[in-house]
């Protein structure tokens, strides 16, 4: 954020070397928080709620970050049934953040932010025994996103 409240970044397309494969894109511009993100083939929109600045013209930044997470969990489980051969109908992974986010920006330069809980409900459909249900709950927590998110990670900074 510029000292106006403004965000101004681009995020580059490559790492420097000319090749761009692999790199997700955002490009934010010279007003307002909405952000326009390229992945592969993909376009997204990601900005913040009317009520925080923006102008509500896609899911925020932790939003995306829980969809990432909901989806990584629901397909785990899905390749996990369908190896087993399990009668799971439907999957439905509901997500939410412990505290909102809000204030975060404005206090990142100074202090450590962030959301630190995930509170998550898992909804199984099918006549699954109660076993194949039990161990569902257990591959959840296998979930590479899942995995990486609690392990935790580091930026590089590539020029």
């Amino acid at each position: 954020m510029s000292d106006s409240g403004q965000a101004n970044t681009t995020a580059q397309a490559d790492g420097g070397d000319g090749d761009d494969s692999g790199w997700v894109t955002t490009s934010v511009g010279e007003k307002g928080y909405r952000a326009d993100v390229r992945v592969r083939d993909h376009a997204l929109v990601v900005d913040e709620p009317k009520s925080s600045g923006g102008n509500d013209a896609g899911p925020t930044p932790y939003e995306y970050l829980l969809t990432a997470l909901g989806s990584c969990t629901a397909m785990t489980l899905r390749v996990y049934a369908d190896r087993k051969q399990w009668p799971l109908e439907q999957i439905v992974v509901r997500l939410r953040t412990s505290r909102s986010h809000l204030g975060d920006c404005e206090e990142c330069a100074d202090a450590p932010v962030g959301i630190t809980w995930i509170d998550r409900r898992i909804e199984l459909s099918g006549p699954l025994t109660d076993e194949q249900r039990t161990r569902l709950n257990e591959i959840a927590d296998r979930c590479p996103v899942k995995q990486t998110l609690e392990r935790g990670m580091r930026v590089r900074i590539n020029s």
